[in-house]
């Protein structure tokens, strides 16, 4: 019999950060404690930009913005967040989205699952993702199981289950 697989990603869907950044940014506008400010939220290339004119603002932009994304289902550990910083007259914060699973969080990863996954568990790093082998399906999803309940910085996906 052949070896069940699955592959463990760390994605963010685009179009619901993009769904989430345009509702925070319609709430931003529409909210009075945020009149007069100069808050604002936007995408700056690959980057989320917060500008505000003072650091309070600036990290109640973040809460808003963390809300409309949890409530899209998007973790977050998948934001790479900074420190405000002052540039000019107003303050700044901008946030990396994380895509991809770094090659010392797959390691990280790859330990855990030699460590302490059932011993028929067989995983190897492919690019920005890892591949998960087993004869069992059972070893499998208790491998999945194992990997929702350890504390990683990632937020990590499980996909292909074959």
């Amino acid at each position: 019999m052949a070896d069940s697989t699955f592959d463990i990603v760390s994605k963010v869907d685009k179009m619901e950060l993009d769904n989430a950044l345009h509702q925070s940014q319609k709430e931003i506008a529409q909210r009075y404690d945020f009149k007069g400010v100069g808050a604002d939220i936007d995408f700056s290339g690959e980057k989320v930009l917060i500008k505000a004119n003072t650091e309070e603002r600036v990290n109640a932009v973040l809460d808003v913005f963390e809300s409309k994304l949890i409530k899209r289902g998007i973790s977050l550990r998948s934001l790479d967040k900074g420190n405000p910083f002052a540039s000019g007259k107003e303050f700044r914060l901008e946030i990396a989205i994380k895509q991809g699973i770094s090659s010392e969080d797959a390691k990280k990863i790859a330990k855990i699952i030699r460590d302490e996954a059932p011993k028929s568990v067989k995983s190897q790093i492919q690019g920005d993702e890892l591949r998960v082998s087993s004869k069992s399906r059972d070893d499998l999803q208790a491998t999945i199981s194992l990997l929702k309940e350890s504390k990683l910085e990632v937020d990590l996906q499980f996909v292909n289950f074959r």
